[in-house]
């Protein structure tokens, strides 16, 4: 069975997006049957990890603000 997913990445919730990402980093550790395979599994893996980092900076934009957002709620947007 292969890793490899047709969906497209930019479509992946960030748990999907993981969840494939290890499953593609088994799979090339047990060692793909071809090269060509390999190379397929890495693009797609590379591609997982930027879908992943996206997401991860998102949160992390969502969080900020909402701290930003909280900070000026308590000194009443004096700066």
């Amino acid at each position: 069975m292969s890793a490899l997913n047709d969906t497209p990445v930019d479509t992946l919730s960030f748990e999907a997006a993981r969840d494939e990402l290890v499953r593609v980093v088994a799979e090339l550790e047990q060692g793909a049957p071809t090269l060509e395979h390999s190379l397929a599994l890495w693009e797609r893996g590379e591609a997982l990890a930027a879908r992943c980092d996206e997401w991860l900076l998102g949160a992390k934009r969502r969080l900020e603000a909402a701290r930003a957002s909280a900070a000026d709620e308590t000194t009443g947007g004096e700066s």
